[in-house]
């Protein structure tokens, strides 16, 4: 259960929790604490390339990250050994997550640029955590 909820439910609950109050019961597992890792990776990477594009809001941007970091987590999750996670996946889901959320959110102006932040989310998000 816990592989099916990182995979297909996390994501979305992580998306309902940010735009709203969420119960959901927590259990304290090495799973939990790599997917709030990566949601932290990408809420701050995001927050930054937003600045640095000046496109959005903080707390915007904040939230498109962390979906974003938690789809890459769940891409990976998918893989059966750690050692087969590739720079170019993560990029595309990076990519491809904060497209879609920033369609969801609203933000529809700019979706190449949620796209170009995602992918540099899947980037910081590899590069970090890829040798763990």
């Amino acid at each position: 259960m816990n592989k099916i909820l990182k995979r297909t439910l996390l994501p979305s609950l992580m998306a309902a929790s940010l735009g709203g109050v969420t119960l959901v019961p927590a259990k304290p597992a090495a799973a939990d604490d790599q997917v709030l890792r990566d949601a932290g990776i990408g809420a701050v990477t995001n927050v930054v390339t937003g600045a640095v594009r000046g496109n959005g809001s903080v707390l915007g941007n904040a939230v498109k990250g962390g979906v974003t970091g938690a789809a890459v987590n769940g891409a990976n999750g998918l893989r059966k050994h750690p050692r087969h996670r590739n720079l170019g996946q993560d990029v595309g889901v990076g990519a491809g997550a904060s497209a879609v959320t920033g369609i969801i959110t609203g933000d529809q102006r700019d979706t190449l640029g949620n796209a170009v932040d995602g992918a540099a989310v899947g980037g910081v998000i590899h590069v970090l955590t890829n040798h763990r």
